[in-house]
């Protein structure tokens, strides 16, 4: 039998390359928890506080997303298919909710699902992550529709400023400590949206059994080409690049390329290649574009404004969507044609394709450049 890697392993292969996404999965999941083998360490990175706590049973290493030692299994289960996983079909939605319109990055369909899902009681909560700055976003859970559109609003407090975020800025939110706090929180059928590594974090937890993920009923996965995080040094000279001063971003969003929406209206569209210097090392060594295993998948790529490009995957995310479709809680794009709607997905699945191997290439690259091709747990 092949020896259980531990944490001891996931600090060689992870850490120590400097592509650990720190999400904080392998601290709240550790099942040495109680006893404290492992806290956050310096900027953020998992550590030992006392090694021969480890109970060496590998559920850190085994939930990563950096690792691919799970990937046959949720590969068969899930039936993907290269380039971007399993899907039924793709559609271009938006809301029908007014208010929820106003708040939206994109056609507000994730908040619309969600509230539909809770006035239905289908779920009790959703894990979602709340808007605290331009950047700044904090795990939530969610058990109202006034909170989902609370979470979804891109309005900030005027005496909120960057500076007080401790000079310190990401895009990214952790929400894996948040599921670990379903545990008692006594809610049950919990829907989570996250990024592709998260929901492949949970799809992990899922299969090996780890609780609470058992309370997970839907995940809806966003689109993601990279994170941001940066220190004052790099917004200094992010803003010389871009001739702006963060002060006054007001949205930020990526389709083709990166959207930045300013106080005064204004929307400043920046090649992706322009940005990588601030985006998160993990990014790079990431290879699922499209969130591959979520029940639901969505972004802006693909759509016009004020729609939400929408991959249904699996028979319960299709199931929900059209449900939440059939009773008005969102609306599909409508043509004249049934040829105009044909090209139009073909477009949509052809720019989702691009963006899928553009990430799998850069992942690819990126491994082989780390671990000179040498297979680590993680496949290049």
């Amino acid at each position: 039998m092949e020896e259980t890697k531990t944490f001891k392993d996931l600090t060689k292969e992870v850490i120590e390359r400097g592509i650990c996404g720190k999400c904080g999965g392998c601290i709240s999941f550790c099942s040495a928890g109680e006893l404290n083998a492992l806290e956050m360490g310096e900027n953020d990175l998992p550590r030992y506080i006392n090694e021969d706590n480890c109970q060496k049973c590998g559920i850190c290493y085994l939930i990563c997303p950096q690792t691919d030692t799970l990937n046959a299994e949720l590969q068969e289960k899930f039936g993907w298919k290269p380039p971007t996983g399993y899907y039924q079909r793709i559609t271009s939605a938006q809301t029908t909710n007014k208010e929820i319109m106003t708040v939206c990055t994109d056609g507000g369909v994730v908040t619309s699902l969600l509230s539909y899902l809770m006035e239905r009681n289908l779920i009790n909560g959703a894990v979602v992550s709340k808007k605290i700055g331009r950047f700044a976003r904090k795990a939530i859970i969610a058990r109202t529709p006034g909170e989902l559109i609370e979470a979804a609003g891109s309005a900030f407090s005027g005496s909120l400023h960057l500076e007080e975020l401790g000079g310190k800025y990401t895009t990214y939110t952790p929400i894996l400590s948040t599921v670990k706090s379903l545990e008692k929180s006594y809610l049950r059928d919990i829907a989570v949206v996250g990024t592709p590594c998260q929901i492949n974090a949970i799809r992990k937890m899922q299969c090996l059994g780890v609780l609470p993920a058992h309370l997970i009923k839907y995940t809806i996965g966003l689109f993601c080409i990279e994170n941001f995080s940066f220190d004052d040094f790099a917004r200094g000279r992010l803003e010389k690049k871009l001739d702006i001063n963060l002060e006054d971003i007001v949205k930020l969003n990526i389709k083709d390329d990166f959207i930045i929406t300013l106080t005064n209206g204004v929307a400043i569209h920046v090649p992706l290649e322009e940005i990588h210097e601030v985006a998160r090392p993990a990014c790079f060594t990431c290879h699922d574009f499209s969130n591959e295993y979520a029940d639901i998948s969505v972004g802006g790529l693909g759509s016009p404004d004020g729609y939400t490009t929408t991959v249904l995957r699996t028979k319960v995310g299709a199931a929900v969507y059209d449900e939440t479709l059939r009773k008005g809680y969102i609306r599909e794009r409508t043509f004249e044609d049934v040829e105009e709607s044909r090209l139009d997905k073909a477009r949509m699945l052809a720019k989702i394709v691009s963006f899928a191997r553009m990430k799998r290439m850069r992942a690819k690259e990126r491994l082989l450049e780390l671990t000179g091709g040498e297979a680590i747990g993680r496949k290049a």
